[in-house]
């Protein structure tokens, strides 16, 4: 039985990004980098599953291909009483769809716009019902410095995934797929380059995000610290391993959280996310379509050339 908790009165949307899946050609590389991260990956003989140090919740698996990085399917949390609705809806709009291979065959299958494969799921809210807190400071002495030594800095560990952003040929379109099937709300967007929607029953600024390319793919996920020095500390943390690629530090306009993404041996990204905005289950957020130079950051260094290559177009 899945709780109510965050729930807003008579509305039909997903609550949660509930897991998102992909594939990679290197498990073993793959264990490395998101280990590095700080993330907890348990490995199986065919697939790694990605938790949070100290949350009982899968944020996402990967698993083995002979080919390159592939998003396979994302999975998103629904509530009970909008089963059927979602249902209803889903058959309305012509989307159903087999559940993928790699899966276990539960849920409500569909397939979006650009081909993506998802499936809702009854399953708890995993989103959070109100603004993440910053990670307490530690108490300075009057008259004494504030920063820690280097020596007693703990390694950077992830609270919970953020969101994700996905490649899309037709950013516009998936935004009407999102509002019309899976019952979310525009956060914000600039022009058809990129747009952010989140959750109606209570979410982080976004909880899936789109950006133009010329095919579908996984861009970044992003997952939620506690604090700006943790974001500074985890690229560091990745430049110390071999991870030199990336982008950060910096503050986003649209969503306000501080950032750095690194590079993934495939060339997507995970994100350090702190303080990002949250909308609640009682507020309408006023969206807007804002400038091309507010898409994507108030301050922090040139974004990398690289940074909106889709490397997997050539395997869609």
């Amino acid at each position: 039985m899945t709780t109510q908790t965050g729930r807003r009165p008579n509305t039909i949307g997903v609550h949660s990004v509930h897991e998102f899946v992909f594939s990679v050609p290197d498990l073993g590389e793959a264990e490395r980098f998101y280990t590095t991260f700080g993330l907890d990956v348990r490995r199986h003989d065919d697939r790694l599953d990605l938790y949070t140090y100290g949350h009982s919740h899968r944020w996402a698996s990967v698993h083995l291909n002979a080919e390159r990085k592939r998003l396979e399917y994302v999975s998103f949390g629904i509530f009970a009483q909008d089963l059927e609705a979602f249902r209803s809806r889903i058959t309305y709009h012509g989307l159903e769809a087999a559940p993928h291979r790699l899966s276990d065959g539960a849920g409500i299958w569909l397939r979006s716009p650009d081909g993506t494969l998802m499936r809702l799921l009854v399953v708890d809210k995993v989103s959070p019902d109100e603004k993440s807190q910053p990670t307490p400071a530690r108490p300075v002495t009057r008259g004494r410095g504030a920063a820690p030594s280097r020596g007693t800095v703990a390694p950077v560990r992830p609270r919970r995934l953020s969101h994700i952003l996905l490649f899309s040929p037709d950013v516009l379109r998936m935004v009407s797929f999102c509002e019309a099937v899976l019952g979310m709300r525009l956060s914000d967007r600039s022009g058809d380059l990129v747009a952010f929607l989140h959750g109606q029953h209570g979410s982080d600024h976004h909880l899936v995000a789109f950006a133009k390319s010329t095919a579908p793919g996984l861009h970044h996920s992003s997952w939620d610290v506690g604090s700006i020095d943790e974001v500074g500390a985890g690229s560091e943390q990745m430049r110390n391993a071999g991870y030199l690629e990336g982008w950060g530090v910096g503050r986003h306009v649209l969503g306000s959280n501080y950032f750095y993404y690194v590079r993934d041996p495939w060339g997507s990204f995970a994100e350090y996310s702190f303080d990002i905005d949250y909308v609640p289950n009682d507020i309408d957020w006023p969206s807007a379509n804002h400038a091309p130079e507010d898409s994507l950051y108030v301050w922090g260094p040139a974004v990398p050339d690289y940074f909106f290559t889709n490397f997997e177009q050539a395997a869609t």
